[in-house]
């Protein structure tokens, strides 16, 4: 199973992903790219992504050639994490056939209802997806 994780501003949360993505699924093939060259090292500084790029380029090509697509909520839009995320980003990660797990954050002037920021259980939910997808690609 090929997993992309995006990331821009510092990347912590990409690096969070990565890192618990590596226990939970560890025969993942890992793509980490950063929106800047500040989140693309802190992600390299996990040691978990079998490949690291940055900038949109790299976000469209990594897109079409992922199976899930996991990041902040933002990745998904134009504009976002505070002007990162270009218009053709958000349409490669939008238009992917990848599943997208995406981590709600309250920033950027969007609020996600019945989102508590900061909180851990987020992460956890996404683990479990993440291992529920690839649970059911294997048995494909």
């Amino acid at each position: 199973m090929n997993i992309l994780v995006i990331d821009g501003q510092g990347g912590r949360l990409g690096r969070k992903l990565l890192e618990s993505i590596r226990k939970t699924c560890p025969g993942a093939v890992m793509t980490a790219v950063g929106t800047n060259s500040a989140a693309t090292e802190n992600m390299m500084g996990s040691n978990c992504a079998d490949y690291l790029a940055t900038g949109e380029n790299a976000v469209i090509v990594a897109c079409k050639k992922a199976e899930i697509i996991a990041g902040p909520f933002g990745i998904a839009i134009a504009n976002a994490l505070q002007g990162e995320i270009s218009p053709a980003m958000a349409n490669a990660v939008a238009s992917s056939a990848a599943h997208r797990v995406l981590i709600p954050m309250n920033l950027c002037n969007t609020y996600v209802a019945g989102v508590m920021q900061g909180s851990s259980a987020i992460l956890k939910d996404a683990m479990a997806h993440i291992q529920q997808l690839m649970n059911k690609e294997n048995s494909n």
